[in-house]
């Protein structure tokens, strides 16, 4: 009787114990919650706690008081599929196959790893995002719990930690497609004379009305991020949450969402630090961090923070969290993006920022920034300068943007925010040049960047594992950029190596041969006859066009017959559309040739395209 007395003097405590144990473990999740709160076309731009050009926005502010100000946080891509295919793999989308937007095929994630929520599940975490996803992949079920308009934190197990997207549409580029009627009828809050307007656009009261109206709507979202942060309020989180704001890419006026341009990629960030996992970070709330980080970096950080392996296949690096100093986050200089089909508009563009100097590499500078993309000249603010420029109002500086680029650019980002001085070619840069090229071409070929392949052909060929595809075929994407690289030096030292570029066996080598004689320009002239053959002989179809192109850039014969002919003749819609984006620079102002598409003559399956359709729309062939 005795032994069992003292038995139960020893049990009925451990009991006691453990039950205490369980109920502060249910009260105190044992990983924080994280929340994300993005706004749509953001750059830091346009914030006053970033910039003393830009508006207040109080609940942003109130979140850096008991935070991390992020003064140098970039989106790698500067439009939102990429941006968000960017975030969700923790990888950079030209290896993965995910940087053309809107995408024509979605792609598989890579054999090494998954989605990072899917790891955040896995966990034991609830995840719910409401409500854009926008991913150029195929997306698995394991991903989220809920992604709708009215997923939310709420349902999830008592006690379960949680991740959450808020996604905020408010500011997105569709709020600025209002007519000059409403214009005149709607006023805006912010004074049209309280802030200056970017040298590189033209001062008229449309641009500075837009301005205007675009700080209000990020008045109002950061009205909406307070609501957001009052609910975790009210429902006794904020101690145990960190909540991530940030831009999902740059911000709507010209020039910004669509390029590689600062107000394209810098983005504002702010990080919400709870007082019972303060300790996680090597930093004091109310700092400012200097260090460079990316979209990359976002998903290896939320899974560090809730203490899950970071899988090898990511290519970003947490900048919060476990076994993450605030100095060497701090000494952190460096970040990488790219920019390549937009809607109907192609382009390939690569950016590297290291500290203060920014080097952008484009591979057609010939397609000008200011080439017709249907969605984004809704804006009045585009339709009216380009109209000022076709009337030759513009000084240099604003028409450069619907003018032929150089093929590198580099600029002095603290001297020159808005990247309007070019110091490629200055003597003084010469060593700062060689580095950021240097540093850029590493970064491609080590990816290796998938761009050097057409979409068209990728789509064939690589998209069931584009990854695999892009480890395969690193040495033909050198050979293609080693080829690109020709457009770079003086024509008389690389004639012979584009000649037998021209005279290759593969095609792609043909083609990337023909967009450097494009880049050249009048300086290849004395390939003329080699063109011509080309042109007229090739039996790719991407071939003819781009001969015909550099046939056209040079003054030597009108494009018409060759790329019209060659567009019927197409059986592929992404071909079809990266010809008709070599027609429309072909008809712009800067060239002026005329085109007379029968779109009975083309086929059924390039009719039917999406994106084709805002081409020929535009071209008035529908």
């Amino acid at each position: 009787m005795k032994r069992r007395y003292l038995l139960g003097l020893i049990v009925v405590p451990l009991a006691l114990l453990l039950l205490s144990f369980i109920r502060n473990a249910e009260k105190k999740p044992m990983q924080p919650n994280i929340v994300w709160i993005t706004s749509e076309d953001n750059s830091k731009h346009y914030m006053k706690l970033f910039d003393e050009n830009g508006v207040s926005t109080p609940h942003i502010e109130s979140l850096a008081a008991h935070g991390l100000i992020f003064n140098r946080a970039f989106s790698n891509s500067p439009v939102c599929s990429v941006a968000r295919s960017t975030m969700i793999s923790g990888s950079y989308a030209p290896r993965l196959g995910t940087q053309y937007h809107r995408k024509l095929e979605k792609v598989p994630m890579p054999d090494s790893h998954n989605m990072f929520p899917a790891y955040l599940q896995k966990a034991g975490y609830y995840t719910t995002n409401n409500s854009k996803e926008d991913y150029n992949f195929i997306k698995g079920d394991e991903v989220w719990n809920e992604s709708s308009k009215k997923a939310s934190w709420k349902n999830r197990k008592e006690g379960q930690p949680f991740f959450h997207v808020s996604n905020i549409g408010i500011s997105h580029e569709g709020s600025m497609h209002f007519s000059e009627e409403e214009m005149m009828q709607k006023g805006t809050k912010t004074h049209e004379n309280s802030f200056k307007v970017q040298p590189n656009h033209p001062d008229t009261k449309i641009f500075r009305y837009t301005n205007a109206y675009y700080r209000d709507k990020i008045v109002e979202m950061d009205t909406k991020v307070g609501q957001i942060v009052s609910e975790l309020k009210k429902d006794g989180l904020l101690e145990n949450t960190f909540i991530f704001y940030f831009g999902d890419h740059g911000g709507v006026l010209p020039g910004s969402k669509g390029y590689l341009y600062e107000t394209g990629l810098h983005v504002p960030m702010v990080v919400h630090i709870p007082e019972k996992y303060k300790h996680l970070i090597d930093m004091k709330a109310g700092s400012t961090v200097n260090g460079f980080i990316s979209f990359i970096d976002l998903a290896p950080t939320v899974l560090n923070l809730a203490g899950i392996k970071v899988p090898e296949g990511m290519d970003g690096k947490p900048f919060l969290g476990k076994g993450v100093s605030a100095s060497e986050v701090n000494k952190r200089d460096e970040v990488f993006s790219y920019a390549d089909r937009f809607d109907e508009k192609y382009d390939l563009v690569r950016a590297v920022r290291k500290g203060k100097y920014k080097y952008i590499r484009s591979y057609e500078p010939f397609n000008i920034d200011g080439l017709m993309n249907n969605y984004r000249f809704n804006q009045l603010a585009y339709k009216e300068w380009q109209l000022l420029y076709e009337q030759r109002k513009l000084n240099n500086l604003q028409s450069a943007f619907f003018e032929k680029r150089s093929p590198e650019m580099l600029f002095d980002i603290e001297a020159d925010p808005f990247e309007t001085t070019n110091l490629a070619k200055d003597p003084t840069y010469k060593k700062v040049l060689k580095l950021m090229r240097e540093k850029l071409d590493k970064w491609q070929t080590d990816m290796p960047d998938l761009s050097f392949f057409p979409e068209f052909y990728l789509m064939e060929h690589a998209f069931k594992n584009p990854s695999l595809f892009g480890q395969k075929h690193k040495q033909d994407i050198l050979k293609y950029k080693q080829v690109a690289d020709l457009s770079l030096k003086d024509f008389s030292k690389v004639k012979d190596k584009l000649t037998s570029s021209l005279l290759a066996e593969d095609p792609l080598e043909r083609n990337w041969a023909l967009i450097t004689c494009c880049c050249l320009g009048k300086e290849a002239k004395d390939l003329e006859k080699l063109v011509r053959t080309i042109a007229i002989n090739d039996f790719e179809h991407m071939n003819r066009v781009r001969a015909a192109e550099f046939l056209a850039i040079t003054g030597l014969e009108n494009p018409e017959e060759v790329m019209t002919n060659t567009l019927y003749q197409s059986q592929k819609p992404a071909e079809a559309l990266l010809i008709l984006n070599t027609i429309v620079l072909m008809q712009s102002k800067l060239y002026g040739y005329e085109f007379d598409i029968e779109y009975s003559k083309l086929s059924q399956k390039v009719q039917e395209d999406i994106q084709v359709k805002r081409r020929l729309t535009y071209l008035q062939v529908i």
